[in-house]
């Protein structure tokens, strides 16, 4: 797996909105706060599948996340608002 650069987007999904009211210990909502949705080009550029773990890192630090194909720009991450999320944040 090879590194490269990606713009984040941290965001929150609307099935995110909805485990809020279940409890954010639940696995469904760690489930969602630890995936990342990127262009399949770039998942296969880098070397990787769906499913499979990543390490992002910032400036501010990093945090593990698995992947998900999605219909995302491609050079960009999106990842669901969440501890891990505010681990890449200052």
């Amino acid at each position: 797996m090879s590194a490269k650069r990606y713009l984040l987007n941290p965001m929150r999904t609307a099935k995110q909105g909805v485990q809020v009211n279940v409890g954010k210990d639940r696995d469904e909502y760690i489930e969602i706060t630890t995936t990342l949705s990127i262009h399949a080009d770039d998942m296969a550029e880098i070397g990787v599948s769906d499913g499979d773990r990543v390490l992002v890192k910032t400036e501010f630090g990093e945090a593990e996340f698995g992947c998900q194909t999605a219909k995302v720009p491609a050079g960009m991450i999106f990842v669901p608002y969440g501890p891990p999320t505010c681990q890449l944040m200052g």
